[in-house]
C-alpha cells in the first residue's frame, strides 16, 4: 500500500501557509467550507492513487484524536 508523504516538502512552507489563510479571509463559514473541499478534490484528482489518498484520509482523522 502506497503511503502519504508527512514530511516537510513545501518550498516557502510558511508562505504557502499565508496564501492558504489569505483565500479565506473575510468569506463566510459556508463559502470557506466550500473553498476547502474544491481544494481537497482537486489535490485528490492530482495525487490520483487511492491507496495514498485513503492513507491521507485515515491520517488526518487519526490526527483529530490526539
Amino acid at each position: 500500500m502506497s503511503k502519504i508523504n508527512t514530511q516537510p516538502n513545501i518550498a516557502g512552507a510558511d508562505d504557502f501557509y499565508a496564501e492558504l489563510l489569505a483565500i479565506h479571509d473575510g468569506r463566510p463559514k459556508a463559502e470557506s467550507d466550500a473553498i476547502n473541499a474544491r481544494l481537497i478534490l482537486l489535490l485528490a484528482n492530482h495525487i490520483g492513487d487511492r491507496a495514498v489518498l485513503t492513507d491521507a484520509m485515515t491520517k488526518a482523522v487519526d490526527c483529530g484524536h490526539r
